[in-house]
């Protein structure tokens, strides 16, 4: 059975910090250093979580709701969430199932 491709969302915010980075950052470094296909960091406009504490987008404010997607095989996503153990504020972490209409060549793409 061929290793399908899927879609994973990690969950965390604009505040979170793991040292003096952001995690979102450290997530999509990460990602690109393991070679999965895409990563894309989204920002929302509201959002919450496991507190209540309502997340809005405010120009002198940085704590959105963020969520970052992986897209790559599903073994080579599974093994990249591993590598982030180290990691706190991390929210929920999911893995779903796409439909892939375009896949692009990774042997012609440029380096």
């Amino acid at each position: 059975m061929p290793d399908p491709i899927k879609l994973m969302r990690i969950y965390t915010d604009e505040a979170a910090y793991f040292g003096d980075r952001k995690v979102f950052e450290i997530v999509a470094e990460r990602a690109r250093s393991a070679g999965l296909a895409g990563a894309t960091v989204l920002q929302a406009l509201v959002g919450f979580g496991h507190t209540p504490h309502l997340h809005r987008r405010h120009v002198l404010n940085d704590d959105q709701s963020l969520i970052v997607e992986l897209l790559d095989h599903d073994s080579k996503l599974r093994a990249f969430l591993k590598t982030l153990a180290d990691l706190e504020h991390l929210g929920p972490v999911t893995l779903e199932a796409v439909e892939v209409l375009r896949w692009p060549d990774t042997a012609s793409a440029p380096a």
